[in-house]
């Protein structure tokens, strides 16, 4: 005996093939979402790289700008006490030059004459006094000429004088103060 079934059977059906071109374009998206998280993570790291050398640098320039201002107060300073001392050194050399004088003044001071005012101003010096003799006040001139410490030495003159029975002779002097 035959038998025909006439039933249909229910068969399965056979998965399809997924196409090429699918699987393909999902490995190419997986691989670009790879690429690009690796260059998301690469330029981050970087970035951040960037951004601690930034605040390293601004921390360094920091430093250097403080440097720069210790530097410009050094060298005030330097300047201030350099004029400082070059006062001091003039005072120092000012201060000797009026022993000088007078040291010099009584040097050339000849017998029977005396003075009476000395007064300095700058290098120009003015002085008064009485000699007994005309020849004792030309002596001093000619004594004050010959120094090395006085130049432009003038007699302006001389006057004579009585107290009592001594005949004496006013005389004013100026001279200059050679510099140096």
């Amino acid at each position: 005996m035959i038998r025909v079934n006439l039933l249909p059977v229910k068969r399965k059906k056979k998965p399809n093939a997924i196409p090429v071109f699918i699987i393909n374009s999902v490995l190419f998206t997986l691989a670009a979402i790879i690429a690009s998280g690796y260059l998301f993570y690469y330029t981050s790291s970087q970035f951040a790289s960037l951004q601690q050398q930034k605040k390293t640098n601004e921390a360094a320039i920091a430093d250097l700008k403080n440097k720069i201002k210790e530097v410009e107060n050094y060298e005030a300073q330097k300047q201030t006490l350099e004029k400082r001392k070059g006062i001091i050194e003039q005072l120092r050399k000012n201060q000797s030059l009026p022993v000088k004088i007078i040291s010099e003044m009584g040097n050339v001071l000849p017998n029977g004459v005396w003075l009476q005012s000395m007064s300095v101003s700058g290098n120009d010096i003015k002085i008064s006094g009485t000699g007994f003799t005309n020849e004792d006040v030309v002596n001093y001139e000619k004594n004050l000429q010959k120094s090395t410490l006085f130049t432009d030495v003038k007699l302006h003159g001389t006057q004579k004088s009585t107290t009592g029975k001594v005949v004496t002779y006013q005389f004013n002097i100026t001279c200059k103060v050679k510099a140096g």
